[in-house]
Order: C-alpha cells, then structure tokens, then sequence
C-alpha cells in the first residue's frame, strides 16, 4: 500500500504494507499515479518517499515473487515495473527519499531513483543490495538506476557484488545518501530540499534535471528493446534461488 497526503505543495507519498513495507503491484501501480500527478499538476512541486514505521522498504513483495505461474507472468509483471521505476527516475520536479529505517532491494532501488536521499539518525538502520546471496541480479533498469544512484561503476561493484549492509554513517560516507538528519526533522529537510530546488525563477531545475537523466532513460529504453532479457527471470524458478526467497518472504510477513 502506498498512502499520500500534501504538505505545503509536495505529495508525501508513504510506504505502508505491514512491518516491513514491501512493494507490492498495487504499491507500484499507485505510485505511477502519484508521479503522473507530479509531473501534471502545476500546484505540485515534488515528491518525498518515506516509509510507515521503523521501516523504508524490504523491497518487493517475495510473497508476490513466489506466486508468479510462469515465466510469462514474470516478463508481463516486470514490463510494467520496468517502465514505473523509469517514470519514478525521469519525475520533473525533484524527489526525495526521506529514509525512516532500513532500505533493501526493491527499497534500495527506490531510494537511488530518488535526487536526493535523507536518512534517519540510528545505529540500527541498514541500506544495501543483497540479491547477490540469495541468487538474484537486478533487471536492466534496476541496474541502471543504482549505477546512476551510486555514481560509479567501481561504487556500484563494491555495493552489488559484496551485498554488504551499511550503517548510515557508512552510507554516508561512501556516498548512498546526501544527509543524516534527527527522525523528528526528517520529512521536514526532505520537503526543504524539494522547495529550495523547484522554487527558482521558471522551475529551472525541470530543465536541468531533464538534461541530466535523459541519456540514461535513453539507454534504459535501448537496452529493453535490444536485448534479450526477458529469460533472466528464470531465476525466479530455481529451486535454490526459491529456497531464499521463501526464508525472506517469511522474515518480510512474519507470522503467516
């Protein structure tokens, strides 16, 4: 679930689906809503994405994940989260992830899309990529947006290949978000940031945000035409790969 309200002119859009805050299809659907109104309602002036809780997102749904038929359903699920996370990543006016606990996977994924990532003060938040322990990769928009988010290819091999988990001090460092804040100021710096770059003479920072991220949406769109990607998913079927997925999608929704 994906929950919204409007404070001062900007959509805080927050991830709220039990204790961890996985992204469901309906999440995603929402979302691509969320950003449509962005970009089209000129009294909007961005967006912040936070979770519910003490958690920003375990990522996606891996109960959805274990529920998908066959290969078809998977391409036909992933067409469409390729092309909202692309929406997410070329929005016009700036967005914000305002980290309230610990991103992973899918919830990493989210926040790198973001301009701008604020995180909450405390010791126990953890923001990694850990597909490569459990058998997983990423898809190619996925890719290129934590290789966008990460701002190097050398970055994004010490993040991906180790599946390391960091601390926020750690994260900051290396440069996974911009700022720590205190919980209590957190949505606040995040709308302070979407208002200080949108609030300029013609909402400049339209055009240079277009500038800067339509050769990677270019790229994002090649490459979906170009290559044969669609059998990667496959992945999804393997049995040892399965054996993760079930172990996460108990710790995602414990109790069921």
């Amino acid at each position: 679930m994906l929950k919204q309200i409007i404070e001062d002119g900007i959509i805080i859009a927050t991830l709220d689906d039990g204790k961890t805050n996985t992204i469901t299809r309906e999440a995603l659907e929402a979302l691509d809503g969320i950003i449509k109104n962005v970009n089209e309602n000129n009294d909007i002036k961005g967006l912040v994405i936070t979770g519910a809780g003490k958690i920003f997102s375990s990522g996606f749904d891996l109960p959805m994940f274990l529920g998908f038929k066959d290969l078809d359903e998977v391409i036909t699920f992933f067409r469409k989260a390729e092309e909202i996370f692309i929406n997410l990543f070329t929005c016009r006016k700036p967005v914000v992830a305002a980290l309230n606990g610990a991103a992973v996977a899918g919830g990493f994924i989210t926040a790198m899309a973001a301009d701008y990532r604020v995180v909450k003060n405390h010791p126990k938040i953890k923001l990694g990529m850990n597909e490569i322990k459990i058998g997983l990769g990423l898809s190619i928009v996925q890719t290129e947006i934590v290789r966008f988010g990460l701002d190097s290819d050398r970055m994004f091999r010490d993040v991906m290949y180790s599946g390391e988990m960091y601390d926020v001090n750690r994260a900051r460092e290396l440069g996974i978000v911009d700022e720590i804040v205190e919980e209590a100021g957190l949505i606040d710096r995040a709308k302070e940031v979407v208002s200080q770059w949108i609030d300029n003479p013609g909402r400049a920072f339209i055009l240079l945000k277009g500038s800067l991220r339509k050769p990677y949406e270019d790229r994002m769109r090649q490459r979906l035409r170009d290559e044969k990607w669609e059998q990667h998913f496959n992945i999804l079927f393997d049995k040892q790969t399965r054996k993760f997925l079930e172990i996460g999608a108990k710790m995602q929704h414990p109790g069921k």
